[in-house]
């Protein structure tokens, strides 16, 4: 296995991950009075508890967390929500449907990082696998939520008629 490489794979999907958690954490309070509120809860919860299941991976495999992989992924999502709306003061429904679109890239992101790590442990004949299947089968169940909840706010942002903020669902 080529652990310089590895590791530079891993530590990108790190600050993705890093960027990833803080956008849904946001999109979730944002949207904790919503009916899917509770949805958006848990897949930040989730996608939390996936970025710690990456770092014990790496230390498994010997692959040192680099800080500044780390803050780039802070930074990257405090700089994200500079961007336009069409709205000066208050946020778009257009956030909304940008932001889930954004979440719903990286957790595909996610699935792939899980899917290579499982081809490297069945090229390695590593037998138990059942950790990545469970993070991968999670990363599919959340691409669907996120797919369903995006489809829903576009779909109110972009109707004809009365323009307001999108909610999730």
């Amino acid at each position: 296995m080529q652990r310089d490489l590895l590791g530079i794979y891993l530590n990108d999907h790190l600050a993705g991950a890093t960027y990833g958690v803080a956008l849904a954490r946001r999109i979730a309070n944002q949207h904790r009075r919503s009916p899917r509120g509770a949805d958006l809860e848990r897949i930040a919860e989730e996608i939390a508890q996936d970025r710690q299941s990456l770092l014990r991976i790496m230390e498994e495999l010997g692959v040192s967390a680099r800080s500044y992989k780390i803050y780039g992924g802070m930074a990257a999502e405090k700089l994200s929500r500079l961007k336009p709306n069409g709205v000066v003061y208050r946020r778009s429904g257009l956030s909304t449907v940008v932001e889930l679109e954004t979440l719903r890239l990286g957790v595909e992101g996610k699935s792939l990082v899980w899917r290579t790590l499982l081809a490297v442990a069945t090229d390695e004949g590593r037998s138990d696998t059942s950790e990545l299947d469970e993070l991968l089968q999670r990363a599919r169940d959340q691409i669907a939520t996120l797919s369903a909840l995006r489809l829903a706010a576009a779909k109110r942002v972009f109707a004809v008629g009365e323009r307001r903020i999108a909610t999730p669902a």
